[in-house]
């Protein structure tokens, strides 16, 4: 038994916690202190070189995360339905594991191959793909600033298909989505954060996407939201080094060859 059990089905927990979580995750960053000794771009720099403001930024998360519920909510009816006969049980925690697992090498896959693809293609790039890069030095809350029809195909496509095909249950994708978003949220941060587990367990980390962001860098690590496989077989992986700032804080520098 889960905690919301009593009062909410876990089709609707899966429809709209991850956007909750969204908020609460990128809220705490955007209500934290400036934290000037732990950021990879200055606030002077955030100012000057993204290209659009925090309302825009805001209205556009919540245009992606309109579409993402009304997907999912269809998605976990027609599951529901088809599933209803059957008389589904929770897995056990070992193969929820692997459903998770699975699914993230699902996600991975679809978001890098249409991620880079965004770039190749110089008119999806100029028309859909460079509204996220407006954010030239990425904050929290602007981690799923996209073009509308980007944020259907990349992020929410993406989890359909990963959800699907990996054949976790309702509940187990509740616990995925927000585990999802918490790591795209952290990825866009802009904070070298110490002690934060997701630098410590994944190489496609923070630091490792702000170099995406960066001019030199945007032809290279397209690999979201976990792990840095695609980069790193298909010759689009930059390494990185942290240097410090003399105004404080961190740089994220492209290892040259």
């Amino acid at each position: 038994m889960v905690l919301w059990e009593a009062w909410i089905s876990d089709e609707l927990m899966g429809t709209f916690a991850p956007i909750v979580v969204y908020w609460l995750y990128a809220g705490m960053y955007q209500l934290l202190p400036p934290l000037d000794q732990y950021r990879l771009h200055t606030r002077k720099e955030e100012d000057q070189k993204n290209l659009v403001p925090l309302p825009s930024v805001i209205r556009g998360v919540l245009l992606q995360q309109l579409v993402q519920a009304t997907v999912a909510g269809l998605m976990f009816l027609v599951t529901a339905k088809s599933n209803a006969s059957d008389s589904l049980t929770q897995p056990s925690i070992p193969v929820q594991l692997i459903q998770i697992l699975v699914a993230m090498f699902i996600m991975d896959t679809w978001q890098y191959f249409i991620h880079r693809y965004m770039h190749l293609n110089k008119f999806l790039y100029r028309h859909i793909h460079s509204q996220h890069h407006r954010l030239v030095v990425p904050y929290a809350i602007g981690a799923l600033y996209n073009h509308p029809l980007e944020g259907l195909l990349l992020d929410t496509f993406g989890g359909a298909i990963s959800f699907l095909i990996s054949g976790m249950t309702a509940r187990t994708a509740v616990f995925f989505f927000c585990f999802a978003v918490i790591k795209t949220v952290d990825d866009h941060c802009g904070l070298w954060l110490p002690g934060n587990i997701f630098h410590i367990i994944f190489q496609n980390n923070t630091a490792y996407h702000d170099i995406h962001h960066q001019l030199q860098g945007a032809k290279y690590n397209y690999s979201q939201p976990f792990f840095s496989i695609w980069d790193k077989l298909l010759g689009t992986y930059k390494p990185f080094s942290l240097e410090d700032r003399k105004e404080g804080g961190f740089e994220a520098r492209i290892l040259k060859d």
